[in-house]
Formats: structure tokens, C-alpha cells, sequence
């Protein structure tokens, strides 16, 4: 009897962790990832006469709008931003003003973007996936999304 009882739990378990899935998660080559989305940002940029400069170590494009005065932003600053985020087709996926919280608490792309501008800069930047929220979707991005911010930094403490 105990027997069949194990039997019937191992399959239980079994059942429960194949129904399991990774929910939003799609599977895929970073690097492969990595260059169709800088292919894909270089053809925008150009179509769309951005004057935007290619970050060499990061593959971000930026262009500063506004440099700014005052403190300069490093990866232990808290600041705070009004902005405006999309995705490729330009769906406005998140804007915020006023915001504020720390740069070592936010995703990749603006930790390495934000750093470019000071205090009142502003800064348009557009991002690889993999800089972004990579090959993770939710419901106003998609997985494997290449982001395109527009951000202007009205405090740095």
C-alpha cells in the first residue's frame, strides 16, 4: 500500500512540474540576440536621420540633448527623471515625472546612459534587448524588445 501511495505521489510531482512552465520567458542566443538588434537600431537611426553615437563598449545609442550642469552621475547616484520609454514601433510603453531612485536599481541601459549627462541633461538612448529587459515580455513589451528612451535628469544627489 505505501508503495502505490509513492507511486502516486511521484507521479503527482511529475504531472505538476511538467505543467509548470516559464511563464514569458522565450528562449534565445544573447549574442545572436545581440547583433540582429544593433542591426536592427543601426537601420533606425539611419532611416530615421538620428544623430546618435554608438557606445563601443555597451552598443547603446545615445545622443545628448542637453549635457547639464552641476553633478555628475555615477553608478552610486540617486536620481531623479522625467521620461518617456518605447519600443521600436513607437508604442509608448512607460513615462514618468518626477521620478526618482537610485541608478544601481535600474535596468542596464540607463545605468551605462545615464552616466553620459549631468544633472538637467536630457538624453535619448536606444537600447539592445539584452541591455533592456532582454527576453522577458509582459504586457507592453515584448521579449526581446529593443528600447528607445527619451530622459531628462532634473536632480542627482
Amino acid at each position: 500500500m505505501n508503495r502505490i501511495k509513492y507511486i502516486l505521489l511521484w507521479v503527482c510531482l511529475a504531472g505538476c512540474l511538467a505543467a509548470c512552465k516559464k511563464n514569458n520567458v522565450i528562449e534565445f542566443d544573447e549574442v545572436a540576440q545581440f547583433q540582429k538588434d544593433t542591426v536592427l537600431i543601426r537601420e533606425y537611426v539611419r532611416e530615421k536621420g538620428l544623430d546618435m553615437v554608438k557606445n563601443e563598449d555597451y552598443g547603446i545609442f545615445y545622443q545628448i540633448l542637453a549635457p547639464g550642469e552641476g553633478p555628475s552621475i555615477d553608478g552610486l547616484s540617486v536620481i531623479t527623471a522625467d521620461y518617456e520609454g518605447k519600443i521600436m514601433n513607437g508604442d509608448v510603453f512607460e513615462t514618468g515625472t518626477n521620478s526618482t531612485f537610485p541608478l544601481k536599481n535600474v535596468i542596464s541601459c540607463w545605468y551605462f546612459a545615464l552616466q553620459q549627462v549631468k544633472k538637467g541633461g536630457k538624453i535619448r538612448f536606444i537600447s539592445p534587448s539584452f541591455y533592456g529587459y532582454k527576453n522577458i515580455a509582459n504586457n507592453k513589451i515584448p521579449a526581446n524588445s529593443i528600447l528607445d528612451f527619451t530622459v531628462t535628469v532634473t536632480d542627482v544627489k
